[in-house]
């Protein structure tokens, strides 16, 4: 029986590496469009959008995080059996005692939000224009567990260069959208929402938008839909740069999948990469089968503040073991605020299960594995953090992007990371996407 419930989980693994490999009140506001994307917009309702939750909605969550039953501590010493209760009872402790909800909310506020209608749903985003003249457009795409709140930290910087250590030259303007069934965007109620359908959406809404010309960018899921609109080159699209490249070779993936120790002949950098996925396959992949497989079974992270935010933050060894940090006061890239700005974001817009189709979209309706590479044709510039689910060696970025304009290995920063290293990540788009300004 042992064994045989050790071979179905294989199974499940394989078969997830084979399919995905991996897997986060409408008002008006002073912030609207400017007057030449009115025009633009003639016939396409573009909407401004505001933020606000009722009191009742948060005493209802302060009163769940504190009503919270605890089990039993885990029976190790270490993370091995998943998020550890010394951990997530510190998180509860600050979010039922210090966290305020209302500095995220009236920091979104702040931006100009908006919400539009696109292949019959309601894609909500930020857009906020540069001053600066030349501007380039890009279109920042978050993923799961992350959401908008992932790119705030890189808005200013983007948009007033000039203001964080850069040139007019460098100014961007920015366009976040939340990933359908996410945030502030519609929740889909039929199959089908995947990348390609999103990447798809994306190009509509900058065209909506009046953007002739632009770039996109993205990691996790974001990275998925960015490389996607790369290989529909849409008109308009002049490049694209990811945090989290898909690069793995086809027989790397073979052997990976295999559970294999890593081949001969591959570089110390190749060697750590391996080891990285190695390890995710092995043992981080959990979260990623369950919603892959049966999503809408993941009922108590909907009825648990505490469920939902010990599921969110065992996304990936190395992101939890900083946020660990983060709530023993070691705070690195991150806050405690950081982490519960987007936990409750999730909260509060019962995303949690709308959140995690997304995988099983991406599964049931297949547009190839999240790591391996997608024959992309037009400009790609990679950022390798090297606390990334894996660090993409610049020898299998090179193979997979036969354009590749980019490539930089920052010294810091993980999964999240324009959330957690916003100036390297902001440095980095800066001079990726500086030989492909003479296009706009």
């Amino acid at each position: 029986m042992h064994t045989k419930v050790i071979e179905e989980v294989d199974q499940d693994r394989r078969k997830f590496l084979a399919a995905a490999s991996l897997g986060v009140a409408v008002a008006s506001t002073g912030a609207l469009l400017p007057s030449h994307l009115l025009a633009a917009t003639a016939g396409d309702s573009v909407t401004p959008f505001h933020v606000h939750f009722s009191d009742e909605a948060l005493k209802d969550l302060h009163r769940r995080v504190v009503a919270t039953r605890w089990p039993d501590s885990e029976t190790v010493k270490d993370h091995s059996q998943g998020v550890q209760l010394s951990t997530i009872k510190k998180l509860a402790d600050y979010w039922g005692k210090d966290y305020d909800w209302r500095k995220i909310e009236k920091k979104l506020n702040s931006y100009p939000q908006f919400t539009t209608k696109i292949d019959g749903l309601d894609i909500h985003f930020i857009h906020v224009k540069s001053k600066h003249e030349n501007a380039m457009p890009i279109i920042v795409t978050h993923g799961w567990p992350g959401s908008i709140i992932e790119q705030l930290k890189i808005i200013e910087p983007l948009t007033d260069p000039t203001a964080h250590g850069g040139s007019a030259e460098d100014a961007f303007h920015v366009v976040i959208p939340s990933l359908p069934g996410y945030g502030f965007s519609g929740k889909p109620t039929e199959p089908g929402w995947n990348p390609p359908r999103i990447a798809k959406a994306w190009a509509a809404l900058m065209q909506r938008l009046g953007y002739k010309d632009y770039v996109a960018q993205g990691g996790d899921w974001g990275n998925a839909v960015t490389e996607l609109m790369a290989v529909q080159q849409p008109p308009g699209l002049l490049g694209i740069h990811t945090n989290m490249a898909a690069t793995v070779p086809a027989d790397i993936a073979k052997s990976l999948a295999a559970g294999s120790p890593a081949p001969a002949g591959l570089s110390d950098d190749e060697k750590r990469a391996y080891g990285q996925l190695d390890d995710f396959y092995k043992n981080g992949l959990g979260y990623a089968i369950e919603m892959n497989n049966r999503p809408q079974t993941l009922y108590g992270i909907v009825d648990s503040p505490i469920g939902l935010a010990s599921w969110m933050l065992d996304h990936d060894i190395r992101s939890y073991d900083m946020i660990a940090r983060v709530f023993d006061g070691n705070p690195e890239g991150l806050t405690k605020d950081d982490i519960l700005d987007n936990v409750t974001l999730y909260w509060l817009t019962n995303t949690a299960i709308s959140s995690a189709r997304l995988y099983w979209d991406n599964a049931h309706f297949p547009s190839g594995g999240f790591f391996d590479p997608r024959d992309i044709k037009i400009p790609v510039a990679v950022s390798a953090f090297p606390d990334e689910i894996y660090q993409a060696p610049q020898s299998w970025a090179e193979k997979a992007y036969p354009q590749l304009i980019f490539y930089n290995r920052p010294p810091k920063g993980g999964h999240f990371a324009a959330w957690e290293q916003p100036m390297l990540l902001t440095a980095d788009l800066r001079a990726a996407f500086k030989p492909l300004r003479k296009s706009i």
